[in-house]
């Protein structure tokens, strides 16, 4: 039954887009973050719905759209640049065969995002797109939190509609991207159109919010703690009772204690202390391999040449010796061990230009979004209330985001690069009408030119009392 609803949920999506072809786009954005394929069991995985939806996005864009108001960024352009020199380290990569599974996806991820923006090009679509992503991913977010609540989760125990550990399946991604929402969720009870920000949105929206809160607690993720106090500290800007925000998080954080699993304890407490935790004392031999590796290649080896690292390390173990406790160190063996970092796994497998690029891809998106926040904040008017907040929003994510990728293997992640897609297409949007609005200026200004030379002279010194 399940199958069959999910089945014809997308055949509804695909029926409903002949009329509005846009709404393909958002198809496959639904698609590529919940994954139906791989819930659905007979009917939904035997179709490449994914495929589909991609080719079905483009042409209806190519067909039925207007291009007047398309324009090709200099962000979309280094995202071009970044695929193309995937495509070149991808067929010199040191695992051909790993390195082109990984490409089968990280192309499509990439061509989407650069397509993404030239289709954004009003406010009910960047606000359609914004509202699918996060409904999409709050669908797994709350079958989590519910589990969570009613005493599931754990480390590498709280299962989803899939068990595949895997894109936005993998437990610190899901909470990563769950604190990285929270600011959309807050924008759309505040500024939304489609559903109008009424008591039940709002609802809706902070019950949201509470399950994306317990992703980090379900999963026993430890980057997921980091990106709530990440997003404490950087909220901080925008709340005008900075003192009244700090205490009453305060407050929340010490009431949900007594809450917490024993086992929730246990895990965060080895943030601090590396050194004696096998899975982060294994994570700095990687990167310092990788470190090294770059060294020598320069240019990466491609998707996967993690795969070729091998090396030993020094693990301390607590050892009981009678009444007292002693710390020994074994020597531990490793291979073949993944980056968990998307900074390192930029540098092993695209070098420093790819490391490059990925940064710089970033960084652009930090200022865009603070320039906007800044230049649109202070404007007023029912139709210039709402860009500002929502780059502030998406600014905040990717910060989240960038925080959390320091610790997991998610350079590439799809909800992601359509983030940057979303944050490219505002841009152009609020480009466009700041343009639009000079011009109505020029137009309006009045062009009185002087008749002889006695009238200029006169007009000047007007001018000059």
């Amino acid at each position: 039954m399940l199958d069959l609803a999910l089945f014809g949920f997308v055949m509804a999506f695909f029926a409903i887009g002949l009329r509005r072809p846009f709404l393909w786009v958002l198809a496959y954005c639904y698609i590529d973050i919940l994954a139906p394929q791989k819930i659905g069991w007979s009917i939904t995985s035997a179709l490449p719905i994914s495929l589909i939806a991609f080719c079905a996005a483009f042409a209806g864009w190519l067909l039925t759209d207007s291009k007047k108001d398309v324009r090709f960024t200099f962000r979309q352009f280094l995202l071009a640049v970044l695929l193309l020199y995937c495509f070149w380290t991808t067929k010199t990569a040191d695992f051909p065969v790993e390195a082109l599974e990984k490409w089968d996806w990280v192309w499509k991820a990439l061509v989407f995002a650069i397509f993404l923006p030239v289709t954004l090009t009003t406010r009910l679509r960047i606000e359609g797109t914004a509202l699918v992503m996060v409904l999409t991913a709050g669908a797994i977010i709350i079958s989590a939190g519910m589990k969570t609540a009613l005493g599931g989760g754990g480390y590498a125990s709280l299962y989803f509609f899939v068990n595949d550990n895997a894109g936005m399946y993998e437990s610190s991604t899901l909470a990563t991207v769950a604190i990285a929402i929270i600011p959309l969720i807050v924008w759309f009870t505040r500024h939304g159109t489609v559903f109008p920000p009424d008591w039940r949105v709002k609802t809706f929206g902070y019950a949201l919010i509470f399950a994306c809160l317990l992703i980090p607690v379900g999963t026993e993720a430890r980057t997921g703690l980091l990106c709530i106090a990440a997003l404490a500290v950087v909220s901080l800007r925008d709340v005008k009772r900075r003192f009244t925000f700090l205490a009453a998080g305060a407050a929340l954080g010490l009431m949900a204690l007594p809450f917490l699993p024993q086992s929730y304890y246990e895990r965060m407490s080895t943030i601090g202390s590396h050194d004696q935790d096998q899975s982060a004392s294994t994570r700095v031999a990687v990167w310092q391999w990788t470190f090294d590796y770059a060294a020598q290649n320069p240019f990466g080896g491609g998707f996967d040449a993690y795969r070729g690292n091998s090396f030993t390390y020094k693990l301390p173990v607590l050892v009981e010796q009678g009444n007292t406790t002693a710390i020994e160190y074994k020597d531990v063996v490793d291979k073949a061990r993944a980056y968990h970092s998307a900074i390192f796994e930029m540098l092993g497998e695209q070098g420093w230009p790819g490391l490059a690029l990925w940064l710089w891809i970033h960084a652009l998106g930090l200022w865009q979004m603070e320039r906007i926040r800044r230049r649109w904040r202070g404007r007023t008017g029912a139709t210039e209330q709402w860009q500002a907040p929502l780059a502030s929003a998406l600014q905040v994510g990717q910060i989240i985001y960038l925080l959390g990728s320091l610790f997991q293997g998610i350079a590439y992640q799809p909800f992601v690069l359509m983030l940057i897609g979303l944050q490219i297409g505002l841009w152009s949007y609020c480009k466009r009408l700041d343009s639009q609005v000079r011009e109505a200026r020029r137009v309006r200004r009045p062009q009185v030119a002087p008749t002889s030379s006695g009238d200029a002279v006169a007009a000047g010194a007007g001018a000059l009392r």
